[in-house]
């Protein structure tokens, strides 16, 4: 789970000296998952401010598996993140080789029959 959260909090920005109210609520849904909080291998900023008046902060997060071996491995890119204001993440995540069968209701067209069930 990650993405940009919104959520300024000293738990992962240490330049911000204050708490979210929604930090547990955050850490809730995630536990929930079986997923906690992944640090970087380079801690920094994920937003830069857009004018003087504001401060970079850090609200974009990686929540994974902390069993994965990709907890604890993704790094911050800074020097991608032009001409947006959110630093890219990238994550290498180790995913189990698994065989799951895919079935989806179709309607072909002009066909006589009213559904077909295929499989991908």
């Amino acid at each position: 789970m990650t993405g940009n959260f919104n959520i300024r909090d000293n738990d992962w920005d240490p330049n911000y000296s204050h708490y979210s109210i929604h930090t547990k609520d955050l850490f809730t849904l995630a536990e929930s998952l079986g997923l906690d909080l992944s640090p970087p291998l380079n801690p920094g900023p994920t937003r830069f401010a857009d004018n003087l008046r504001n401060t970079n902060s850090v609200i974009d997060l990686v929540f994974i598996n902390p069993n994965n071996p990709g907890f604890g491995q993704h790094f911050l890119h800074p020097e991608l993140c032009r001409p947006l204001d959110h630093v890219p993440l990238i994550i290498e995540v180790g995913i189990n080789e698994t065989n799951i069968d895919n079935f989806f209701w179709s309607i072909c067209k002009d066909s006589k029959k009213k559904r077909t069930l295929s499989k991908l």
